[in-house]
């Protein structure tokens, strides 16, 4: 089998993998995490990953989540809902948590 040679578009500007919790774990898509959310649900996790610390914690407040995603703080809340049924968020108040995807690992 032939070796692909990766070439970036922009080699300037190929993403380095942060030091904090920053980055989303393709698992979601693999094992089918994503396939069980709603848009809104998944917006909202793309956002929990991105601003939460290298544990998955983070203290936003319901509504500057809001703010910041352009819905209203009941939209937030049933995506909330929706994460936690799905097993990928925990949320305490005032504490988020992305947690740990269950499954086969990475």
């Amino acid at each position: 089998m032939a070796l692909i040679t990766k070439t970036p578009v922009c080699p300037d500007r190929v993403r380095k993998v942060p030091h904090g919790f920053g980055w989303v774990d393709h698992r979601l898509v693999r094992e089918n995490h994503a396939e069980r959310c709603s848009t809104a649900a998944l917006a909202l996790y793309l956002f929990l990953v991105t601003v939460a610390d290298r544990e998955g914690l983070s203290w936003w407040s319901e509504r500057s989540v809001a703010k910041c995603l352009g819905v209203d703080a009941d939209r937030v809340r049933q995506a909330r809902a929706e994460l936690e049924g799905a097993d990928l968020v925990a949320f305490e108040h005032p504490v988020w948590q992305v947690l740990e995807l269950k499954g086969g690992g990475r």
